[in-house]
């Protein structure tokens, strides 16, 4: 498999309630030279994160130790900018399973999809919901439910409901990228060109 299969998920979660954050502050421009899926994380948000003397900035969510989680929980526009790859990758390889915002930049959104993130796109109240429920209590937990397409506050009964393209929620629950799914049909491919004529 390309990644971990993805079903429920039950996670703390990291916020960061900033609007329009961009490929560029996800993943730095001058980090994109590699070309493999790895190491990638070590620089998730590497100028919110770092100092210019690689000191951590203490004030920056993830040098927080009261946040941690699979779930990253974004401002809205999340993941606009240019179309780099790399941004998902970083997002993956910290070990995000799951981004969270009210809007997503739909290029962003399908290169997590392509690489195992969840996108979860949900109003902009339940949204703030969430952001309120984790500011009361970090170990607020999120229930990502993909096969039900429902996220909701773990211990309440707020919830909201999430689209996803039924082909990419296919290849998340088996844990495919798109080479992945063609190889598992390969035998239905195989049959199909025996089968029609020239």
């Amino acid at each position: 498999m390309a990644y971990d299969s993805f079903h429920t998920l039950k996670s703390t979660a990291v916020p960061l309630p900033i609007e329009n954050v961009d490929t560029d502050q996800i993943i730095p421009a001058r980090f994109l030279k590699a070309t493999e899926r790895k190491g990638f994380g070590d620089n998730l948000f590497r100028d919110w994160r770092y100092n210019q003397d690689n000191s951590p900035k203490a004030d920056f969510v993830l040098n927080n130790p009261t946040y941690s989680g699979k779930i990253l929980v974004g401002g809205r526009n999340f993941g606009s900018g240019s179309s780099r790859e790399h941004a998902a990758w970083a997002v993956y390889d910290y070990g995000f399973r799951c981004v969270v915002s009210s809007f997503f930049a739909d290029i962003f959104k399908n290169n997590c999809l392509n690489i195992g993130v969840l996108p979860v796109q949900v109003s902009p109240e339940f949204l703030n919901e969430v952001f309120e429920a984790i500011d009361k209590d970090p170990k607020t937990e999120l229930i990502v439910d993909l096969p039900n397409q429902k996220i909701q506050i773990a211990g309440t009964q707020s919830s909201n409901s999430f689209e996803i393209n039924s082909y990419k929620k296919e290849n998340m629950l088996n844990g495919y990228d798109d080479i992945d799914f063609l190889n598992n049909i390969k035998s239905e491919i195989q049959d199909f060109a025996n089968n029609t004529p020239l």
